[in-house]
């Protein structure tokens, strides 16, 4: 009986919802938001409501939909009888060296590594200490992101990559000591490049605030620049002296823009080792939408750029590139390599990893970033050793299937790939990028 009478009132209510679509003018029309959707896109009519309904600025995570980088128009090369195919899988390395000609350079076993998401400014203990174990296991680095060391990541990191940056929470020389290699961080993609920011004191915990070296009651403020930064020569300094105490790779991020050739003016005036490139659809925590999606140069563009451009000043092979920003796929990731990159920063697709056997804790009141974000409402239950095993898993597959496309390749290492192992269907761009065009012959 209840259920009878349940549908029949679905059934009533459906029936006057059609009636109403199909016979009511526009103004009093259910379907009028789906017209309005389709003009404004449902991205900006929630953005509308809840700017509307807060008044703040929105910080959206994950980063921008905005994607401009075509990965998907360049395919890589095989070849089969002018070039034999490589036979064993394991006669092909994968390792490569940030850094070479440090005391101690950076040794990573794949070409992929775990980008900068700060503990507390972006992430929670958990997640950090999940990401640090996992790139371990697979034996590559993680990196610290725009906060200071803390002992549990510290501990769980093999190879720890440590940003000395514009919040100053990463300067004392008992810290700078214990990393694996030093980033100056000047600039985020997903930031638009740089900008002001601060977290209340009553948002920090007790650890939060003991690892930025903060007193209680202190808010936590990072500015658009670098304090004592203020000069090429102030750069140059900083650079020598990071390299001179500490023998480890030292190298400078900055966000993609159009201005990029002007910016690597300046860095390759320095003696840095490495070069960090942050496209525009680099990921975040908690950026302003307008920073992400109107802001910066997309990902394939700025690494095509600055390729081409330490290629022209004969600097390739004095500056390593790493680059980042929406990367996500072990195509990707060789496509990147073939354009000029060492390396690639991966940070989305990683925590996605990292979750996948957890999503469904969030089920279905919570949305996912409440498993890794600080502060999130579900980040004590996140299983941390079960996060670190799945991001293993996905980064050992991503290397396995990577040296299945070099062995078709006919490449024994990675560092082997140029733009001669990618052709690209959309003539445009395969102008832009320097690289063959499908439908020409091959030279």
């Amino acid at each position: 009986m209840l259920e009878k009478m349940v549908n029949s009132m679905v059934n009533n209510l459906s029936d006057e919802m059609m009636v109403n679509i199909l016979t009511k003018d526009y103004p009093e029309n259910f379907f009028v938001m789906a017209t309005a959707a389709e003009k404004l896109s449902v991205k900006a009519i929630v953005e509308a409501c809840i700017r509307g309904e807060n008044g703040k600025v929105l910080q959206r995570t994950y980063g921008s939909p905005n994607v401009q980088s075509q990965w998907n128009r360049l395919f890589l090369n095989g070849r089969q009888l002018f070039n034999l195919p490589v036979e064993k899988l394991e006669d092909i390395s994968t390792e490569v060296t940030i850094g070479k000609s440090c005391i101690k350079p950076l040794v990573l076993s794949m070409p992929v590594m775990i980008t900068g998401m700060s503990y507390g400014g972006s992430l929670s203990l958990n997640a950090k200490v999940a990401l640090a174990k996992g790139a371990s296991m697979a034996g590559t680095s993680t990196n610290t992101g725009e906060s200071s060391i803390c002992k549990e990541e510290r501990e769980a990191a093999k190879l720890l990559i440590g940003q000395y940056n514009r919040g100053g929470w990463l300067r004392s020389k008992e810290d700078l000591g214990k990393l694996d290699a030093i980033e100056i961080q000047l600039g985020q993609g997903a930031w638009g490049g740089a900008v002001p920011t601060s977290i209340a004191s009553n948002e920090i915990g007790e650890h939060l605030r003991n690892t930025w070296h903060l007193n209680p009651g202190e808010d936590a403020k990072k500015g658009s620049r670098m304090e004592g930064v203020d000069s090429l020569q102030d750069l140059i300094d900083l650079v020598n002296n990071l390299k001179g105490e500490y023998g480890v790779p030292v190298g400078i991020k900055i966000a993609a823009t159009h201005f990029i050739e002007k910016e690597l003016d300046v860095i390759t005036s320095t003696e840095a080792d490495y070069i960090v490139i942050d496209g525009a659809e680099g990921g975040t925590s908690s950026a302003p939408p307008t920073l992400e999606d109107d802001m910066g140069l997309p990902t394939l563009f700025a690494l095509a750029r600055t390729s081409s451009y330490l290629e022209a000043k004969g600097v390739k092979d004095k500056y390593d590139l790493i680059i980042t920003g929406g990367l996500k796929t072990p195509g990707e990731f060789l496509k990147a390599l073939a354009l000029g990159a060492k390396a690639v920063y991966i940070g989305s697709i990683a925590l996605i990893a990292t979750i996948q056997s957890q999503i469904v804790k969030t089920l279905t009141y919570e949305s996912t970033p409440q498993l890794v974000i600080y502060g999130g409402k579900l980040t004590d239950e996140l299983d941390v050793d079960r996060g670190a095993q799945t991001l293993s898993n996905f980064l050992n597959s991503c290397k396995e299937e990577m040296k299945l496309a070099l062995s078709a390749m006919a490449k024994t290492n990675v560092d082997q790939l140029a733009r001669e192992d990618l052709v690209c269907v959309d003539k445009e761009l395969s102008s832009v990028l320097k690289v063959g065009y499908a439908g020409d012959t091959c030279q």
